[in-house]
């Protein structure tokens, strides 16, 4: 099971923060702290899994973000870190060349998205494809909804 996933810039600046499992505010501020000093100052030449706490930590770098997860100690690592990868696509995809800014500047999408690929702290659609298509489908909902509030008297 993933516990959360934390995506933070290389200068350390938080960019989403997810937790499926019941943290109090106070050790959900010590694990974006701890975590995002261990892994960007971690030399790129080893390995992507630590142990911290009760969990298993694991990330990948893509440009300047680190996205990083929580994992239960048995489970797979090479599988969560092709959950990790393959909500990455799924942004890829969405925003055509995802950057740190559309994070910044959309982030109310990233966290929909997030909830498309996992759910619980489970993997909740595989299909890039099946994401992007509720995704729009919500999207063009919102958008009549806004439209209709325009015309309303």
């Amino acid at each position: 099971m993933i516990h959360f996933v934390l995506m933070i810039s290389t200068q350390g600046k938080l960019r989403l923060a997810k937790f499926y499992s019941p943290f109090s505010t106070k050790e959900k501020e010590k694990a974006k702290r701890d975590l995002s000093n261990m892994v960007i100052g971690r030399n790129s030449k080893l390995c992507n899994f630590l142990e911290w706490n009760d969990y298993r930590i694991l990330w990948r770098r893509y440009a300047s973000l680190y996205i990083i997860a929580g994992i239960d100690k048995d489970d797979n690592e090479l599988m969560s870190l092709e959950i990790l990868h393959h909500f990455v696509e799924t942004l890829d995809n969405h925003f055509n060349h995802v950057c740190e800014l559309d994070l910044i500047f959309n982030f109310p999408k990233v966290y929909y998205l997030l909830d498309e690929v996992i759910t619980a702290g489970e993997l909740q659609e595989s299909a890039k494809s099946a994401i992007l298509r509720e995704f729009n489908q919500q999207e063009g909902l919102i958008e009549q909804a806004e439209s209709a509030l325009q015309f309303a008297p």
